[in-house]
């Protein structure tokens, strides 16, 4: 441990059923508040050493993770705690300097298990092409959801006859193998999409480079291609999706859809682990891809990211904002 934060609070503690500690809040009066003397502070780990803070007054949060820099919340609250800034940066340092070490621990920990078999591609399913004639009406509704051809690997059919002519096949590699597709209808009529998967699969896990630090997951496919997120392609995470998911090895942020349905998935995220966020996207924005489309990729990425959190309470609160709204 890089710090113990708790013996950093004033005064007494007392500790929750839920694991919170609770305490009365040192940023009220920094934040334009009156100071606290109901013990509205709070802090709960995620392990021993990565915490977040929450004020139940004035609404103040923040956090530690072992092998991040210090963020500039939890500078503020240690610097409310009498830490000098020179303490602070030391302690950011020794944070960075586990970076290494927690990702080799993580890399050893999870060691992909999983494998689907490889199928092959069906002879009738050809590339998308924007230079087609024929292709019109799939590149118009692929442009409909904010997408280009050259976003995906997208196939289409269509010498095919009946509905099957009339469709977007998104294929589904793993391991750049090809495991399986899913078909987005486009006559109208149910059902909209048919599937074709191996159970357990995670879509996009081949659109995750190296360098990437967080995985942003998704319900929908177009969700997440736009974002170079992952998809669990249903309203649940599976124990399957989950060691898929453990072994890329870096933060995972579940994005669930803001309908009665997708906001069934937040408990099970925190269970596995794993961060959610429930952007404030407003009214009749219910998943990434109504957002994108409303306000782009990098605003909706940056909106994603600022509010992602292991908080409990937090996401209850917003869960229960949207769900007033639908």
């Amino acid at each position: 441990m890089i710090f113990d934060i708790l013996s950093l609070i004033p005064g007494s503690r007392k500790k929750t059923e839920s694991g919170w500690y609770s305490f009365d809040a040192v940023c009220c009066h920094h934040k334009g508040h009156r100071r606290d003397d109901r013990r509205r502070g709070g802090i709960i780990f995620e392990n021993e050493t990565n915490w977040t803070y929450h004020c139940f007054n004035c609404g103040f949060s923040s956090n530690f993770i072992l092998g991040k820099s210090i963020t500039a919340k939890t500078r503020d609250l240690l610097g409310w705690l009498g830490i000098d800034t020179s303490q602070i940066n030391r302690w950011s340092l020794e944070s960075l300097k586990k970076k290494d070490l927690i990702e080799h621990t993580l890399k050893k920990r999870y060691k992909l298990k999983t494998s689907f078999k490889e199928l092959p591609v069906p002879e009738n399913f050809v590339p998308l092409d924007e230079n087609d004639a024929r292709h019109k009406h799939y590149i118009d509704y692929i442009t409909s959801r904010g997408l280009t051809a050259k976003d995906y690997p997208f196939l289409v059919s269509p010498d095919d006859e009946g509905r099957a002519n009339n469709r977007v096949i998104i294929p589904y590699t793993f391991n750049n193998k090809y495991v399986g597709n899913i078909s987005r209808y486009l006559d109208g009529r149910f059902p909209k999409y048919i599937k074709e998967q191996p159970s357990g699969f995670v879509f996009g896990y081949d659109l995750q480079k190296k360098d990437y630090e967080v995985c942003l997951v998704f319900e929908g496919i177009f969700d997440a291609i736009p974002l170079n997120g992952c998809a669990l392609l249903h309203d649940d995470i599976s124990d399957e999706q989950a060691e898929i998911l453990r072994s890329l090895n870096r933060r995972i942020v579940i994005i669930p859809d803001q309908d009665k349905t997708g906001l069934k998935i937040i408990d099970k995220a925190l269970d596995f682990g794993f961060a959610v966020a429930l952007p404030n996207w407003g009214d009749n924005i219910k998943d990434a891809n109504d957002a994108v489309l409303k306000y782009g990729r990098i605003p909706t990425l940056l909106s994603i990211l600022q509010c992602a959190t292991h908080n409990k309470v937090k996401l209850e609160l917003q869960r229960k904002s949207i769900v007033k709204r639908l």
